[in-house]
């Protein structure tokens, strides 16, 4: 007898059967739901175990106008409510300002300290990770205001309010001496600019009194001078007018005693006198003409002769003389040099300088109270919040639940494809189906195969 036997015929499926899928995991139902809960056990676990953080925020914006009124009123030292906030903004972001407030509150920041760190260190920490200052968005043009907002998030067990609110008001403090020692240095510098004008114009009014006191001195003497010289030269004329008098009258002495003049007369009486015999006649003479000096007689003439030689000054008989006399003795002494010289508040003749001492006074009396000076408006303050920032307790839970139901799915699909991978290789295994069929006794249908039976010929 011969027969002959045809293998079964393995194809591999061209889809997966989502049925069988889902029967299998629906099989390995425990297992699915001990790694869900295992997973939302562990999420539970962290979210209750873990230091929950807290976040806190204070928000500032500009002041209103009048609260820098009395500063921009100065006229020294201008500040807009946006300039101030910027200022403040900027105080709040700066390293050195954040550091200075670290160290002066330490016992607020102690849990920050870690055992073998510097203070610069753990305040790196700090300012790197805990506390972030947030601007508007100037691209957006829908901001209604300017605004400054400071966050700060921090574990359990620190009073994060407080070194919030803190450092905001130390902030604010710094900014606010910051600009009182900036003013205080304008002040001084603008009244030292006004002093230094002011004694520039004393020192012109100092030179120009010099100058004006030297030039009344030289024109003093100048005509001093002059009035010096005309006197010489009115005296050498007096003397030389009395010296050609004297010869005059030594001239008419010497023709009267020709004549035998010896009284004054007049050439008609003279005439008459010779004409003794004849009758009395009188005469009225008319001459616009000087009569010589020899009529005056050789008495009269040698009487003027002797007081002209025995005259010792000629000054009485000008009367410039005495007007010469009168000035010179004027300039002796020049009242006006004296009165510049007796001054003794000098400042108030300075020309130009009543604006200077004005401005002066009104620096050395401002006053302004920068305590009160208010910067900006705390629009928010740090307030102390009622649940924690993180972990969010009921997601973490529901997140734990949802990836240990993934985890589990994934574990269930690796296990049904690791036996189905492992069923297949049975299968397409040639001694592994021979088996099979000598165990039934018959050539039956293979799960999942094709088959056929040929009849044994002889």
């Amino acid at each position: 007898m011969s027969s002959s036997f045809r293998a079964p015929l393995v194809r591999p499926s061209n889809g997966i059967d989502f049925v069988a899928l889902s029967k299998f995991v629906w099989r390995q139902k425990k297992l699915l739901l001990l790694v869900t809960l295992g997973c939302g056990l562990i999420a539970a676990c962290y979210a209750f175990l873990v230091t929950p953080t807290y976040k806190v925020s204070a928000a500032l914006r500009p002041a209103a106008i009048n609260d820098l009124d009395a500063l921009n009123r100065s006229e020294v030292y201008q500040l807009p409510p946006v300039d101030a906030l910027l200022k403040v903004g900027a105080a709040l972001e700066s390293y050195d300002t954040r550091l200075a407030f670290f160290r002066a509150n330490q016992k607020l920041f102690e849990p920050f300290v870690r055992p073998g760190q510097t203070l610069e260190q753990s305040f790196e920490a700090f300012n790197r990770d805990s506390i972030h200052l947030i601007l508007p968005d100037t691209d957006k043009k829908d901001s209604l205001s300017a605004y400054v907002k400071l966050e700060m998030t921090y574990p359990k067990g620190i009073d994060g309010v407080a070194i919030l609110n803190g450092f905001v008001d130390y902030a604010v403090r710094v900014e606010r001496k910051q600009i009182s020692a900036d003013l205080d240095v304008i002040v001084k510098n603008r009244i030292n600019e006004l002093k230094g004008r002011f004694d520039s114009a004393r020192s012109n009014y100092e030179v120009e009194k010099e100058a004006k006191i030297a030039s009344l001195r030289e024109n003093d003497a100048l005509k001093r001078a002059q009035l010096q010289d005309e006197l010489r030269a009115l005296r050498s004329q007096l003397k030389a007018l009395r010296n050609d008098r004297i010869a005059q009258l030594n001239e008419a002495i010497g023709i009267a005693k020709s004549l035998g003049i010896q009284k004054p007369t007049t050439p008609s009486s003279l005439g008459e006198s010779r004409n003794a015999g004849a009758n009395s006649v009188m005469r009225t003479e008319v001459n616009n003409q000087q009569v010589p000096l020899f009529f005056m007689g050789v008495e009269a003439l040698n009487a003027e002769l002797v007081a002209l030689k025995q005259r010792k000054s000629d000054d009485f008989t000008d009367p410039r003389v005495a007007q010469i006399a009168k000035e010179l003795q004027l300039l002796a002494s020049n009242r006006e040099v004296e009165v510049l010289n007796a001054r003794e508040n000098e400042d108030i003749f300075l020309a130009g300088v009543q604006p200077l001492r004005a401005e002066m006074a009104r620096l050395s009396s401002l006053n302004i109270d920068m305590a009160g000076l208010k910067l900006v408006t705390v629009d928010q303050q740090a307030l102390e919040p009622l649940v924690a920032a993180s972990p969010n307790r009921l997601l973490v839970v529901l997140l734990g639940l949802l990836g240990g139901a993934v985890l589990a799915l994934c574990i269930a699909l690796l296990r049904s494809a690791i036996v189905a991978s492992r069923d297949i290789i049975k299968e397409r295994s040639p001694g592994s189906q021979v088996s099979r069929l000598n165990a039934r006794g018959h050539i039956g249908e293979l799960p999942d195969q094709q088959h056929s039976i040929q009849p044994i010929q002889k």
